[in-house]
């Protein structure tokens, strides 16, 4: 796959930044805490899935301490319409005790302080650094991996190499809101199966040879 020189990676980021100036994560919180229990919920589960499963528990949760108080088995029964929801509710019950022992009841802006809770990984943590903190990180998940690799934006057999190439060749004026961006062009147009080419505001600058076309 070739990848794409900087002035074609400046453009395709100028388009989708012309698309949408100001995008934004569709996991719906009230605060850090109730963001990082979100997307450790996500995982392997759609955003609308656990929006659904975290309105009524977000309404009466909103710290680790609270999350801790309703216990693990109500916590099930908020969120057992979400895949893997076992794992998670103990995944969640485990971060939240650590973040009252560990970090007095804040989540951490620290990458290996949030990978060091249960049910974090490197992707969670950029998420929350990026969406809580200001932070200039790539979370790389399916659609993200897909299109750097598609578009020749940052082709890599990893989602670490992606996200490390995505890193070095994105322009800092583009960092902050860059994987919103390619998560949302990677979710409703750039989709896996049939990427929806003929609407694509990045068409002629994207390196995939197989476009599609209007049937």
């Amino acid at each position: 796959m070739p990848q794409l020189k900087p002035a074609a990676i400046h453009e395709f980021y100028s388009r989708l930044r012309a698309a949408m100036p100001e995008p934004k994560g569709e996991l719906e919180s009230g605060n850090v805490y109730q963001l990082l229990v979100a997307v450790v919920l996500s995982a392997q589960a759609t955003d609308v899935g656990v929006n659904r499963a975290t309105k009524a528990l977000f309404k009466i949760v909103q710290t680790p301490a609270q999350m801790l108080a309703l216990g693990e088995a109500k916590l099930i029964g908020h969120i057992k319409t979400i895949g893997l929801y076992r794992g998670k509710a103990k995944n969640v019950i485990a971060l939240s005790k650590i973040l009252i022992d560990k970090h007095g009841g804040e989540v951490p802006n620290d990458r290996e302080a949030l990978e060091a809770l249960p049910g974090v990984g490197r992707k969670t943590a950029n998420v929350v650094r990026n969406i809580a903190f200001g932070e200039p990180t790539i979370a790389v998940d399916t659609h993200v991996f897909r299109i750097g690799n598609r578009t020749g934006l940052a082709p890599g057999k990893t989602p670490l190499e992606v996200e490390l190439k995505l890193l070095k060749r994105t322009p800092a004026e583009f960092l902050q809101h860059a994987h919103h961006w390619l998560i949302l062009h990677g979710r409703y147009v750039c989709k896996a199966r049939k990427p929806d080419c003929p609407t694509c505001v990045v068409r002629d600058v994207c390196a995939y040879k197989a476009k599609t076309t209007v049937e």
